[in-house]
């Protein structure tokens, strides 16, 4: 039987691990250094004070990352100004996303190594840029530069590192303490590569841009034609089926299925979660355009996020109550995990 201090360990790291990343939006890099302290921390914390099997620890915690790296990646379509800086980050997410997906499905440790978690810290990068100087200030070549040297010099040795070869830093300095050298001079090494980065960036401004900037989107201009926005954002008065539906058709299923891996009892195959997700997503969007027209616009997204769950509550209830009848089912627990999701 489990412990009950063990169990009040795991949920208040699972409640902090679900918490945290919503101050990303509002507080970037803060909020993002704290999520990738607790991702370093978790398993220690368990470890130590739990005597919690981990067998399955691995997807959990792939599973979590993926859910506050879409926090993440989502503030980036509020909070970025720089456009080829949003369009760079979007493929690293994506590419990062894919390869989480193929992990669950094959359990192949190299699949984290071939589809490295550059998006992390280059939004870290971004961040940082940002606390004194103007993000337009980094060009498309700046910016191609620093994905590629995290990209080589600290991703690809860290995932092989703790997912390939499956080694823990502080056992290795502990068999060898002179080890703490190696790690000492690899650190002044990206520190000298960071100044490289920044060494020709204009003055900076004074003071810590540590909070969001006020909103505005990435925008670039087309000649003769009028500002036009290049990644999904939201207006409902738009046409319905757009890159934003389509995006959000994507993001969410893949979420689905990565979760479904650690989700116990879930009978769907990773099709039927998509196209459940997809028809849950064109009915929340229709639902949003109908309001669009006729004027109603949402006067806080608190009061948003209560209406729309309301919503999935019922088409989840909906799908309950009939699905029996032509030999269905679902898990009602499961479901609405997603839904919330």
């Amino acid at each position: 039987m489990v412990d009950t201090s063990d169990m009040l360990v795991f949920w208040a790291v699972v409640i902090a691990r679900f918490l945290i990343p919503l101050t990303i939006p509002r507080y970037p890099l803060p909020g993002v250094l704290a999520c990738l302290i607790l991702d370093g921390i978790d398993q220690t914390i368990f470890q130590l004070f739990t005597n919690l099997p981990l067998e399955g620890y691995q997807s959990y915690d792939k599973s979590l990352d993926i859910y506050y790296l879409t926090i993440t990646y989502l503030s980036t379509l509020r909070n970025w100004s720089n456009l080829y800086a949003f369009k760079l980050d979007r493929f690293l997410f994506y590419y990062r996303l894919v390869g989480v997906a193929i992990f669950e499905f094959t359990q192949l440790r190299s699949m984290l190594l071939v589809f490295p978690n550059t998006f992390e810290y280059f939004f870290i990068f971004y961040e940082a840029i940002r606390l004194k100087w103007d993000p337009e200030v980094l060009t498309k070549s700046k910016l191609i530069t620093a994905a590629a040297l995290i990209w080589v010099f600290i991703k690809i040795p860290q995932e092989y590192w703790i997912h390939v070869a499956q080694l823990d830093t502080t056992d290795w300095i502990r068999a060898n303490p002179s080890n703490a050298f190696i790690l000492i001079a690899y650190a002044i090494f990206l520190l000298g590569m960071a100044w490289w980065l920044v060494r020709d960036l204009p003055p900076m401004r004074p003071g810590l841009a540590i909070s969001a900037d006020p909103f505005q989107p990435a925008s670039e201009k087309l000649p003769g034609k009028k500002t036009k926005l290049t990644f999904p954002a939201i207006d409902s008065a738009e046409r319905f089926f757009n890159n934003a539906l389509v995006e959000k058709i994507l993001l969410v299923s893949l979420l689905a299925i990565i979760f479904a891996q650690v989700l116990p009892d879930v009978r769907s195959s990773n099709f039927q979660l998509a196209i459940g997700t997809a028809i849950i997503i064109i009915i929340n969007t229709a639902l949003s355009h109908w309001l669009a027209r006729r004027g109603t616009h949402w006067k806080s997204i608190i009061r948003e996020f209560i209406v729309m769950s309301l919503v999935n509550l019922g088409i989840v209830l909906a799908f309950d109550f009939l699905l029996p009848r032509y030999n269905g089912s679902i898990n009602l627990f499961n479901t609405l995990f997603f839904i919330l999701l």
